[in-house]
């Protein structure tokens, strides 16, 4: 992994932005995966404000889904895929016709996570996937002790996540039990892994998915695995990281022509 440790979210979203912008530059059709939560908005923010600016074109971008909450109505404003219209393909200009997700309304839960299983690959394969990462070290909706050769499934949140993301919802009884999501293998299909995370909520989760065993107790770990991994954070998010010295001093002398 490489690790890049910024001053603030505003920077974390910059130059994790300045990554898809380079990909997009030499390949204009690119599949993009997305999260939700707060972790990522700085990087749709950035990357509005490059659309605006007339220095990035991204009408031949596709978007994919992560993970979809499970039951919830069409059109509900907390669905992920509500959420992503709201947050990345307004802001940016994209129809839904350039977007992919699971349907967390079929009534055939597991086929419709392997139509998706499918639907990624006949698109190509996602070329740079965007993740945050939960308190306890979730990716996706993968909760801790997830398999690493998950694929897209239904899975039970946990009380923790829930409580976490009830404040998106008003109330913790709102937020439902079930989601589907892209399992860690999906994830790890990806040509590129960019993982973005900011404050000190996150700094222990960031340092077992960096520095912390390999372990299925924090699905993020599985990063350490991957060939093509950026781990981007604050430095609240990267204040328990033991070899933040050194990744910083890596990240300093990064040679110029060498790209996230």
């Amino acid at each position: 992994m490489e690790i890049v440790i910024v001053a603030d979210r505003a920077a974390v979203g910059e130059v994790a932005a300045g990554a898809i912008a380079d990909l997009v530059a030499v390949k204009p059709d690119a599949l993009v995966g997305v999260a939700t939560g707060s972790s990522p908005l700085p990087v749709y923010t950035a990357l509005a404000a490059r659309v605006a600016a007339g220095t990035l074109d991204v009408g031949g971008v596709r978007i994919c889904q992560l993970d979809e909450y499970v039951g919830l109505p069409p059109g509900h404003p907390e669905s992920y895929r509500a959420v992503i219209e709201r947050e990345v393909l307004t802001p940016l200009g994209l129809t839904p016709a350039s977007f992919l997700g699971p349907d967390g309304a079929a009534d055939d839960l597991p086929a419709a996570c392997a139509a998706y299983e499918r639907e990624l690959q006949e698109a190509g394969g996602v070329d740079l996937q965007l993740l945050g990462v939960g308190s306890d070290g979730h990716i996706g909706f993968n909760e801790p002790c997830s398999s690493f050769s998950s694929r897209t499934r239904v899975k039970t949140l946990t009380h923790r996540t829930r409580l976490d993301n009830a404040r998106f919802f008003g109330s913790l009884d709102e937020v439902p039990l079930h989601v589907l999501t892209q399992g860690i293998a999906t994830i790890s299909d990806a040509r590129h892994l960019v993982l973005v995370a900011a404050g000190e909520a996150k700094a222990e989760a960031i340092a077992l998915t960096v520095e912390g065993p390999l372990a299925a107790v924090t699905p993020a770990s599985a990063l350490q695995l991957h060939p093509h991994a950026t781990v981007i954070v604050d430095e609240a998010a990267a204040s328990r990281l033991k070899h933040a010295d050194y990744f910083r001093a890596t990240y300093a002398a990064k040679p110029t022509w060498q790209k996230l």
